[in-house]
């Protein structure tokens, strides 16, 4: 099973909280999370399926930069964060 966890700053836009889902590439992880969660969708992806500047991801604590690695592999204890991508100063 793959980790799946929010920051509480998400939690206050969308409901999510932390939940564990079967393993998979990201795109099959991520959309485990959204049956289980529909709002999320919108509020992580665009609707081309890719990630909204205002949001990040974390895979195994390794932040998620440019292009949404769809295929990527979570196996078995992998972990996912969910987050907002907050800016200023």
């Amino acid at each position: 099973m793959v980790e799946v966890s929010f920051t509480q700053n998400l939690q206050r836009h969308v409901e999510c909280h932390a939940l564990q889902v079967a393993d998979g590439t990201l795109a099959e992880v991520l959309e485990r999370v959204f049956e289980v969660y529909p709002a999320l969708k919108d509020y992580v992806l665009t609707e081309q399926g890719e990630l909204r500047k205002h949001v990040m991801l974390a895979i195994d604590q390794q932040l998620v930069q440019g292009a949404l690695p769809a295929r990527q592999r979570l196996n078995s204890g992998s972990r996912l964060h969910v987050m907002q991508a907050l800016s200023g100063g």
